[in-house]
């Protein structure tokens, strides 16, 4: 599409982002197109750098040693066609921390995609809006590898939203070492939101897709050993987004948000419907269990982005998230042919929790508050077992001035009291997924919230970049540090925090 038309059709940047910044470190084309996921504080930068020694505003607390980690959306090209922020090149950012000090690095994952483009100079890949072209990628679409990251066996793996082929990096480094795959499986994919469980080390993935098996679901041990893969039966094709694990078993989830397959073959276009008059579905099974002992629970429909965690209380399973029961808000009239991807990514979700019980089949849920809030993390020491803390992005509404998706602050939830702790990030400052990092030596017998909220900001006033590190237990206080990034770090998805003793710091 010439560039004349997308201005023409597309919402204009000053509406969504205010106006337009043009950066030294971002590449010229965006300039070329009116989509406000690549102006402000969307626009990608051209750079990699690699930083020791970061300026430190308040102190570093000793007793934090790891690495914070970022995933997300960085184009290099001009995109072929309309530019969605699944479509971007994943590029992951990191600090390190020891010694009451910082250091700072990123780099571009080195997808199959983007080694194709960079030799050829251009785009080839079409992307997640369409027209799907499956001669160019076996997924129709550019596999970025730009949504999660994770750690396993002395590597970051990267991860994409769609079910793609995951990635291995080099943990301080962060170059791309090669594509990542468990021996004895038969594809690649893994969806993003694939998990690693701290008490045993193992890895528990799963993938989706469009045609059978409409999901699959496996476990490899902290050996990289494929201990457990089956098909999940599901009615169609599903988008599932997350999952969720206590010791004994995973809950898997069938969402009543997906596409229209027969509109994806005549037009090759994904077209997204939730689907109000249908169940949402968890399917709660052995962590080793076949598909036949999948025991399915049906609940209010909705659907469900992130997982905050799950636990066994007797006979119940509680699994506590983030449900949102309009995930395809009304698109608007005057954004032009971008209104539904503007739409979908104006998240509208709260804190919520469900429990099922394994021995009647009776499900109880409600809400554990009502703030928009989304991209929740939990100590992941505390993964699988009973906790009461979750950390949250605050996400304004669109009559708020939600026009793109944004974090504007951080909440702290007690989910067993049901009291919040905020955090405002101040006016024009856009915040990234927090992580929990306990403190260096944690157990399990450790105060649950004893450690360090960690994530980035960027403040569209000088366009600065920092790093800020709370005190888990007083966040409503504000950072008790702030690190100085080296470079402008644009908006991303989701992130991931290494211990020292992990990363061998």
């Amino acid at each position: 599409m010439e560039a004349a038309r997308l201005l023409m059709d597309y919402p204009t940047v000053e509406h969504c982002v205010g106006p337009v910044t043009h950066f030294d470190d971002a590449p010229s084309w965006i300039y070329n197109l009116d989509n406000p996921y690549l102006h402000g504080p969307y626009a990608p930068t051209v750079h990699e750098l690699s930083k020791d020694d970061l300026v430190v505003e308040g102190e570093l607390p000793l007793d934090l040693v790891g690495a914070y980690f970022r995933n997300g959306p960085n184009p290099i090209h001009q995109p072929k066609n309309r530019y969605h922020p699944f479509d971007g090149d994943g590029m992951v950012h990191g600090v390190y921390f020891k010694d009451g000090k910082a250091n700072y690095r990123n780099r571009w994952i080195q997808t199959e995609a983007l080694t194709e483009e960079k030799a050829r100079g251009s785009s080839v890949s079409p992307g997640v809006m369409g027209p799907f072209d499956y001669s160019v990628s076996p997924f129709g679409i550019k596999d970025t590898s730009n949504t999660d990251v994770i750690y396993y066996r002395d590597q970051l793996i990267t991860l994409w939203y769609n079910a793609g082929n995951p990635y291995a990096l080099h943990g301080e480094s962060l170059d791309t070492l090669h594509a990542f795959e468990l021996p004895g499986r038969k594809h690649r994919r893994m969806s993003a939101h694939s998990k690693i469980d701290w008490a045993t080390g193992e890895l528990l993935f799963f993938d989706y897709g469009d045609e059978p098996p409409f999901m699959t679901y496996g476990i490899a041990d902290k050996d990289g050993k494929l201990v457990h893969e089956t098909a999940v039966e599901l009615p169609g094709p599903r988008l599932p987004h997350d999952m969720g694990f206590t010791p004994n078993y995973v809950v898997l989830h069938d969402l009543p948000f997906f596409h229209n397959m027969d509109v994806l073959r005549q037009h090759h276009m994904r077209v997204l419907t939730f689907h109000r008059n249908m169940p949402t579905r968890f399917g709660i099974a052995p962590r080793n269990g076949e598909h036949t002992n999948v025991r399915w629970f049906d609940c209010e429909p909705c659907y469900i982005l992130h997982v905050s965690n799950c636990w066994e209380d007797g006979d119940w399973v509680v699994m506590d998230g983030c449900r949102s029961t309009n995930p395809m808000p009304s698109a608007s009239d005057d954004e032009g042919e971008l209104s539904h991807m503007l739409a979908y990514m104006r998240l509208e979700a709260n804190n919520y929790r469900w429990r099922f019980n394994l021995r009647t089949g009776e499900v109880r849920e409600g809400d554990l508050d009502d703030l928009n809030t989304e991209f929740n993390k939990t100590n992941p020491l505390f993964h699988g077992v009973e906790s009461r803390y979750a950390y949250h992005q605050r996400i304004p509404l669109l009559h708020e001035g939600g026009h793109t998706l944004r974090f504007t602050g951080l909440v702290k939830y007690d989910n067993e009291s049901g009291k919040r702790w905020e955090w405002d990030y101040g006016p024009g400052v856009f915040g990234s997924e927090a992580v929990f990092a306990p403190k260096h030596g944690a157990t399990r017998d450790s105060i649950e919230d004893d450690g360090y909220v960690i994530t980035l900001v960027t403040d569209t006033k000088d366009w600065s970049s920092w790093c800020l590190v709370f005190d888990a237990q007083n966040v409503e206080h504000g950072p008790m540090a702030r690190v100085r990034m080296p470079q402008r770090v644009p908006y991303g998805f989701h992130a991931t925090w290494v211990r020292g003793s992990d990363m061998h710091l």
